[in-house]
């Protein structure tokens, strides 16, 4: 079992930031890929980011050149780093580790952009 925990969410306006971090209970990065989704009311939850094993990096296109996917390994954290925040952006973001027919999820974190 792995728990995956986030935090750094909150209220924003627009054009702000926000870092979002997501703790894992034991070191699996080298073996899962890492990734943030999100959900907003009424939407289908979304993939926003990921990181592979080998450090490569996908991104949704409504947030490239925005959001910056990252980790620590020594910390065994995953970072998304969210900048120029738009009123869309607006969601529950979720931390996600998959491995071929495993994977977790955490219990999610709000983020409101909004002045």
């Amino acid at each position: 079992q792995v728990q995956l925990v986030e935090s750094g969410g909150g209220l924003v306006q627009p054009g702000g930031s926000l870092r979002l971090s997501c703790a894992a209970s034991r070191s699996i990065f080298s073996r899962y890929v890492m990734g943030w989704y999100r959900q907003a009311p009424g939407k289908p939850r979304e993939l926003v980011a990921h990181i592979t094993g080998g450090d490569n990096t996908n991104y949704a296109d409504s947030v490239k050149g925005r959001f910056t996917i990252s980790r620590d390994s020594a910390k065994n954290t995953v970072y998304l780093q969210m900048n120029n925040l738009k009123a869309e952006d607006t969601a529950v973001y979720y931390c996600n580790a998959r491995w071929m027919q495993i994977q977790y999820w955490g219990q999610g974190t709000q983020v409101t952009v909004s002045s």
